[in-house]
C-alpha cells in the first residue's frame, strides 16, 4: 500500500489524510488503539478542514494493516477518501492522539 523502500531496521513512516465523516465519531481514539495493538508508533489528529491526519511508523505489514483499518475506521465513521505519502522514519515511541 505504501511506496517507500525498506530502511535500516525495517521501519517505514507514512502520513495519511482521511476524509469523510471522521471527526466526532471516536476515530482518533479508535486509531490509537488499533496502532498500539499493531505495534505502530506515531500520532493521529483532527485537521481544521474536517479530516483526520495520521502519521504512522512501523514495519511495512503493521503500517499497511493500520492503513487498511483507516479506510474504514470505527463503526460511526464514513471514510470517503484516504491519501498516503511516505515520510522518512525517525526516532519515536508510542502512539498518541493530539489536538
Amino acid at each position: 500500500m505504501t511506496g517507500a523502500g525498506p530502511v535500516p531496521g525495517g521501519q517505514i513512516r507514512v502520513r495519511a489524510v482521511v476524509s469523510g465523516r471522521v471527526q466526532g465519531v471516536w476515530y482518533r481514539e479508535s486509531c490509537r488503539r488499533e496502532a498500539v495493538a499493531l505495534g505502530v508508533t506515531g500520532e493521529v489528529r483532527n485537521t481544521a478542514g474536517g479530516s483526520v491526519e495520521i502519521e504512522a511508523q512501523g514495519s511495512r505489514g503493521a503500517v499497511d494493516a493500520l492503513l487498511r483499518w483507516a479506510q474504514v475506521g470505527p463503526p460511526a465513521a464514513q471514510v470517503t477518501h484516504l491519501t498516503v505519502e511516505d515520510l522518512p522514519p525517525r526516532e519515536e515511541s508510542g502512539f498518541r492522539v493530539t489536538r
